[in-house]
């Protein structure tokens, strides 16, 4: 096998959730410049259409769908309407992501809680369990979990996050060890502070960003999260599974920012 060929991802057929912006659009593009037909949800298709109509011009192939990941029937109608488009489904990208509260755990309410592990943690799980048979039928697939270094290290005001990116990477291991036999790997990639809206509180944030900078020489892009997406999404990882991917500049390596 060839490097090149390793990581062709020709004929393959990927759901994206949260590809509007930020990450999920950068994985959406290198998924589709690899080659694969990419489905690309958001909790309005509006705002994944410019997304989709840019990769099409770019000669790729991409259908926008809306999608909110708290909801379990409109994730088995998106994922219902990919495999009724493309025949199957290969890779999901479980990326749709909330945050309601920035500042102390003990002033986080009930509401912030459940709005944060329904979409951070049960909306990933259900994303799976839906995904799951199409994969199978297919004889086997990848699904990628995005993470966070808070989940291994708690972010600073952002303990009610960091608890639903902790249960992400519990979550990964967990369905890595009852799906790897049956030839679906199952892995998660854990971004450190990436320039995104998503996390406009901390790259803004003039002393965050300094100590981010200090410490890993740079505040990460999107585009920073590609190769391992892909890498995680193809077959040259076919023998990966249950592991978390860092990408964070070595953030983590030199203390929390």
């Amino acid at each position: 096998m060839s490097p090149r060929h390793g990581f062709d991802l020709d004929g393959k057929v990927a759901f994206i959730t949260g590809g509007s912006r930020g990450i999920g659009e950068a994985i959406a593009r290198a998924y589709a410049r690899a080659g694969a037909t990419v489905a690309i949800a958001s909790r309005k298709r509006e705002n994944v259409q410019s997304v989709a109509d840019a990769i099409t011009r770019d000669g790729g192939k991409a259908i926008p769908l809306a999608c909110h990941t708290g909801d379990r029937a409109q994730i088995a109608a998106a994922i219902g309407e990919v495999v009724a488009t493309f025949g199957g489904l290969d890779i999901v990208v479980n990326n749709a992501a909330t945050n309601p509260q920035f500042g102390s755990l003990l002033d986080a309410t009930d509401e912030m809680w459940d709005k944060t592990l329904l979409v951070n943690v049960r909306g990933y799980f259900t994303v799976a369990q839906i995904a799951v048979p199409h994969l199978l039928k297919r004889g086997g697939g990848k699904i990628i979990n995005i993470a966070s270094i808070a989940g291994i290290t708690p972010g600073r005001m952002m303990g009610v996050y960091s608890v639903s990116k902790a249960a992400v990477l519990m979550l990964t291991q967990a369905l890595a060890q009852e799906l790897g036999p049956q030839g679906i790997q199952v892995n998660a990639i854990a971004p450190g502070v990436i320039q995104t809206r998503f996390s406009t509180a901390l790259w803004s944030n003039p002393t965050l960003s300094a100590s981010v900078a200090a410490k890993s020489g740079r505040i990460g892009q999107p585009d920073d999260l590609e190769g391992v997406a892909l890498l995680l999404a193809s077959s040259a990882s076919n023998y990966i599974n249950g592991s978390v991917i860092v990408v964070d500049g070595g953030l983590s390596a030199a203390g929390t920012f």
